[in-house]
């Protein structure tokens, strides 16, 4: 994902998405005014690259956007 901070307003209504991408091994600053606050980080542990894959799906779920786009719009491109 291209944004790796957020804002702790922001942090605090999403957190359930930011561990999700933070356990796919992502890791999000947490800012308050701009500034820097805290970091979300994976615990140090070995993470499959099918569980990564899991995750991020679950992640995007939400309506999330990719390129612009929602992945409905991506799934049904070219259907009838």
């Amino acid at each position: 994902m291209a944004i790796n901070s957020v804002r702790i307003q922001d942090a605090a209504d999403k957190l359930s998405e930011l561990l999700a991408r933070v356990e796919a091994g992502e890791t999000i600053t947490v800012t308050r005014c701009g500034t820097p606050v805290a970091l979300l980080t994976p615990v140090a542990r070995e993470v499959s690259p099918a569980r990564r894959a899991i995750v991020r799906l679950r992640a995007l779920r939400g309506g999330a956007l990719l390129n612009g786009l929602k992945i409905e719009e991506l799934r049904d491109e070219g259907r009838p």
